[in-house]
């Protein structure tokens, strides 16, 4: 199930929230930000209701759990940073920094949580890693918004797998620790950006299922699957990100990120084989 959930985290990232938020140019990203707090609140509030049932209890609640206001900050920053970079028309710049995320994964997982690569796997990881440099040193400039994407979703990751609570009730926790502030700037600060307009209320509405069900999957595969593994597999949503933003949207792609591409492509094929491998003789023996 890990790996379900791990697929459809990062394919409605690559896919789905891009469009969605391009559907929304005309509205501030900080609005968007808002509302995507509010609606994913009342979103889990009733997922949570609905599933009383059926979720791991919190409580007693631990000193780690305090670690969910961390989260919850990271989170907010990486979606505001996110949301300029696709309204702005700088896709490619979050497909780079998605592309970055994986391999600060992969070191916070071997350095915080002492996990280990096989030799293979480390060979992946290092073809990655080169990959994402060269591109970096081919453009000529420190791509600031990449990395400022890829650090704040791997701290997320991060957190989430060490505070090890419920996916859905640490994620209740977080859209409840962000949302007075969200209520706040539309209340006080944002300006009336529906106008009249139902389908972009509706599109609005709609953030909180396109934030809190790739969320609430990704943070369920955080606790089924290895932090190397999740951060690898997160190359699926960038190179959707990728292709979509010039298919679709005609940004330009250089030849050093069409080279990174391939690279990081190679990359995940020798790990996932070896993956195979490992799961083969594991049911084996």
């Amino acid at each position: 199930m890990g790996l379900i959930y791990a697929l459809g985290a990062y394919l409605s990232w690559g896919l789905v929230v891009p469009v969605h938020f391009r559907l929304l140019d005309a509205v501030p990203a900080t609005s968007i930000l808002a509302h995507r707090i509010v609606w994913s609140a009342v979103l889990v509030a009733g997922l949570l209701v609905a599933l009383r049932r059926r979720i791991r209890s919190p409580f007693p609640l631990r000193p780690r759990h305090g670690l969910l206001a961390l989260s919850a900050g990271l989170i907010g920053v990486n979606w505001l940073l996110y949301l300029r970079a696709v309204q702005s028309g700088h896709m490619l710049d979050a497909s780079l920094g998605y592309f970055i995320n994986p391999l600060v994964s992969v070191v916070l997982g071997a350095v915080v949580l002492g996990e280990r690569l096989r030799p293979v796997q480390a060979a992946a990881v290092a073809l990655a890693a080169g990959a994402v440099l060269l591109a970096v040193v081919l453009a000529g400039t420190l791509p600031w918004l990449s990395l400022a994407l890829a650090a704040s979703f791997a701290l997320y990751g991060l957190v989430r797998k060490v505070v090890g609570v419920d996916a859905m009730v640490g994620f209740a926790a977080e859209t409840a620790l962000l949302l007075p502030v969200a209520l706040g700037h539309l209340v006080l600060f944002a300006p009336p950006v529906v106008m009249g307009d139902p389908a972009r209320a509706g599109l609005l509405v709609l953030t909180g299922v396109t934030t809190a069900l790739p969320l609430i999957w990704f943070a369920a595969a955080a606790e089924r699957l290895t932090l190397a593994t999740l951060g690898l597999m997160q190359y699926l949503a960038p190179s959707c990100l990728l292709v979509l933003s010039v298919a679709a949207y005609g940004e330009r792609l250089e030849p050093h990120r069409l080279a990174m591409f391939g690279l990081i492509w190679l990359a995940l094929a020798l790990y996932a084989a070896d993956a195979f491998r490992a799961a083969r003789r594991s049911r084996a023996a």
